[in-house]
């Protein structure tokens, strides 16, 4: 295996477990608000808003990944 096919390779298990991270994220943190809003129907909004904050941080994860790994194969 040559030095590009090793790059591409490494680049696509690097954005797989990224992507995988970020869907057990999304699941664990939308699992918690679910909870959360059964135990205390009147903070809905307010979890809400922090769950939306907190599933967007993860979300950011695999965009970053994406883009480092576009830097890696531009230069």
């Amino acid at each position: 295996m040559d030095a590009a096919s090793a790059h591409i390779l490494a680049a696509g298990i690097g954005l797989g477990l990224a992507a995988l991270g970020a869907g057990i994220g999304d699941g664990l943190v939308t699992s918690r608000f679910v909870e959360g809003t059964a135990r205390q129907p009147e903070a809905q909004s307010r979890l809400m808003t922090n769950m939306f904050i907190g599933v967007a941080v993860i979300e950011a994860l695999p965009l970053i990944v994406l883009v480092l790994v576009g830097f890696v194969f531009t230069h």
